[in-house]
């Protein structure tokens, strides 16, 4: 079976760097190696509330797109999200696919790649950071590339900020 790179958008406001460094630990012991973005401050889109830190993690894996996604509830669950909690309002944990390899799904329940990657700047510049040769399998255009169209016609205040986390090895 062939592995599969897979990159994931990683956010949070309560608690946010303990939380993403919980995040990579849980994530870090399914995935590792991963290469992981720098981290940013942002302000909230949707609702009114604190600064979200965002960062975008990549991996190699074998396993399958519900296997994975089974791997980041995981990862949220430690990070004290709860299921049901409201879309729109603070979060410890957030981690969506936002590329799964070439894989395209537009099913109601998983959206592949996801939309938001090409119109979220918290999204799409670490993505490009860490990937920036990857090409979007709708796009078909480098996430270097559409990044650089992003910043060019939308503005998005990030700001990096110092996450601190260290991979445990061994």
């Amino acid at each position: 079976m062939s592995t599969t790179r897979v990159y994931v958008a990683a956010g949070s406001n309560v608690a946010p760097l303990a939380n993403l460094r919980r995040a990579l630990d849980v994530l870090d012991r399914h995935f590792a190696p991963l290469t992981v973005s720098r981290a940013y401050a942002n302000a909230a889109v949707g609702f009114d509330g604190d600064d979200f830190i965002n960062l975008v993690l990549g991996f190699q894996t074998r396993l399958t797109v519900q296997r994975v996604i089974e791997r980041l509830h995981e990862a949220e669950t430690a990070c004290g999200r709860e299921r049901l909690a409201p879309k729109w309002a603070p979060r410890t944990m957030d981690l969506d696919i936002l590329l799964f390899g070439n894989t395209v799904c537009a099913e109601p329940a998983l959206m592949l790649p996801r939309p938001d990657l090409l119109k979220r700047p918290y999204m799409l510049g670490p993505a490009a950071e860490i990937a920036p040769g990857i090409v979007h399998p709708i796009a078909r255009r480098t996430l270097g590339e559409l990044w650089r169209e992003l910043q060019a016609t939308q503005t998005h205040a990030m700001r990096p900020v110092e996450l601190a986390w260290v991979p445990a090895r061994g």
